[in-house]
């Protein structure tokens, strides 16, 4: 029987969810996906799911979904791709309509080319070779990293004389904090330069508990990195972003924050906290999370493709 695909709406996004953590269970052995996630995914501002959304049913079964977004304006494209393993066949028709989609959307931007990206379990249930034979390949690895937090032990560190951490309080410092997250990733991997508007929308500020948001300043530099952390996964506490300005790195300015997070996480009642990081990070990221305390729970490929 054909599958039969359709466009995704918002009241999908339960049956999504099921099927992204009937996926999670597979791949990493727990179930990590939550409704707001996939809501918030598919109420993205600068989406139009009639056309950036696919679901693939096999009878009443969803089996298959993708989504494909544009942040750059230009030629660089973003998709999430999700089959399970029984079903390559649904998920090689929603790829091609990703790759159909993405040129459309590049060209639309006044590029000749689309630069399309993906982020995939390191062993996903894709099937690796369908789509290396469309053309992709890995252009970069990330580790998920969590960390077991200690009730009376994960307490608030005590900064060095000259430095102070704050909650962000009010809109000025959240501006601060879109400034200081812009300058601190610019040179990272895959970065797009986002308005503050846009970089409120990546970042669910709606949703945002901005008592977990936390801004570093030093006496000579002032505010100098950030933090952002969220409390609304359930499978863990979750560090979405944490970045330092390139003039105030090496001042142990990244662990202090760190370990305010885990503290806030700890006394929330928290048993984990979790972080995703390139592995190619040039700013020593990883090496800074591996000294306090975190390991890698499991790994994610982007894939690339360029279609023209």
């Amino acid at each position: 029987m054909p599958y039969l695909l359709r466009a995704a709406a918002l009241t999908d996004a339960p049956a999504v969810t099921e099927l992204l953590n009937e996926i999670d269970r597979i791949e990493i052995g727990r179930p990590e996906t939550d409704l707001h996630a996939v809501e918030s995914d598919l109420g993205r501002p600068e989406t139009d799911l009639d056309g950036d959304s696919w679901l693939a049913f096999d009878g009443p079964r969803l089996v298959a979904y993708a989504l494909v977004w544009d942040d750059s304006k230009g030629e660089r494209i973003d998709a999430d791709h999700y089959v399970l393993p029984d079903h390559q066949q649904a998920g090689a028709l929603v790829l091609e309509a990703v790759e159909t989609r993405a040129l459309e959307m590049a060209r639309a931007n006044g590029a000749s080319k689309a630069v399309l990206h993906l982020h995939l379990n390191a062993e996903p249930t894709t099937d690796l070779a369908l789509i290396r034979a469309r053309g992709w390949s890995v252009v970069r690895r990330y580790h998920v990293l969590e960390r077991a937090l200690r009730p009376g032990a994960d307490l608030p560190p005590a900064p060095p004389a000259g430095v102070q951490v704050r909650a962000c309080a009010d809109e000025a410092d959240h501006r601060r904090a879109y400034a200081l997250y812009q300058a601190s990733f610019a040179e990272h991997f895959d970065f797009q330069p986002r308005s503050y508007e846009q970089w409120l929308a990546d970042i669910h500020a709606d949703r945002l508990d901005w008592s977990l948001v936390w801004l570093v300043s030093t006496e000579d530099l002032g505010d100098a990195g950030f933090l952002i952390a969220r409390d609304d996964r359930e499978a863990m506490g979750w560090i979405r972003s944490l970045g330092v300005v390139r003039e105030a790195r090496g001042r142990g300015l990244g662990g202090l924050l760190l370990r305010q997070a885990f503290a806030a996480f700890a006394a929330r009642g928290r048993e984990t906290v979790g972080l995703g990081v390139d592995t190619e990070n040039a700013t020593g990221a990883p090496a800074l999370y591996a000294r306090n305390g975190m390991s890698v729970h499991y790994a994610v490929d982007t894939w690339e493709i360029v279609v023209s």
